[in-house]
């Protein structure tokens, strides 16, 4: 299975689809779309749309997903087995108080 992940480096969503990845033992590209404009431009481009995440699985683009919904793709179209393995974080939510202003604290990046 081919997946590229186009995800921020601190936010809760992108951590959930990392927490699925790693809950299932898949192998991904994790994408960097704040620090690089050619990532979030291709991102946009393939997605049709601005928000992130997005997945894209063997060619299929799942845009603006939690993990929690990443999994329910993989599960329902049997690219994974179901598991009960914890993932240590929400697969379904935005980033804490505390991670927005650890996020507010560095420089914004604009492109």
């Amino acid at each position: 299975m081919m997946i590229k992940a186009y995800l921020k480096p601190q936010c809760g969503w992108s951590k959930g689809v990392r927490a699925i990845m790693t809950k299932h033992d898949l192998e991904y590209e994790d994408i960097d779309i704040v620090n690089s404009r050619e990532n979030y431009a291709e991102m946009a481009a393939k997605s049709g749309q601005p928000l992130s995440p997005c997945v894209e699985i063997d060619g299929v683009m799942l845009a603006d997903v939690s993990g929690e919904e990443v999994e329910n793709y993989l599960l329902s179209n049997d690219l994974v087995k179901p598991s009960s393995t914890d993932t240590g974080v929400p697969t379904n939510q935005a980033c804490s108080n505390e991670e927005n202003e650890q996020v507010q604290s560095q420089p914004i990046r604009f492109f």
